[in-house]
C-alpha cells in the first residue's frame, strides 16, 4: 500500500468517526478541537472529502486485480 493511501484511509476512518460522533452525539469533534468552519477545520474538511474520492480510486484498482 502506497503512503498516499495509508493517509487518504487515515483521513477517511477520521472523517467516518466524526460523522459517527454528529450522529450519535450531535457532537463535531473536529469544530470542538479547531473552531466552528475555522481555517483548519476547512482545510481538514477538503483534505478528508479528497481522502474519500481517493479511496474510491483505491476500490476501483482492488475490484481490477
Amino acid at each position: 500500500m502506497k503512503t498516499i493511501d495509508i493517509i487518504a484511509l487515515v483521513l477517511v476512518i477520521i472523517g467516518a468517526i466524526n460523522w459517527g460522533l454528529i450522529g450519535l452525539f450531535n457532537f463535531n469533534l473536529v469544530d470542538t478541537l479547531f473552531g466552528a468552519m475555522s481555517l483548519v477545520s476547512r482545510i481538514i474538511y477538503i483534505l478528508v472529502g479528497i481522502s474519500g474520492l481517493w479511496s474510491i480510486r483505491m476500490i476501483a484498482k482492488v475490484s481490477e486485480d
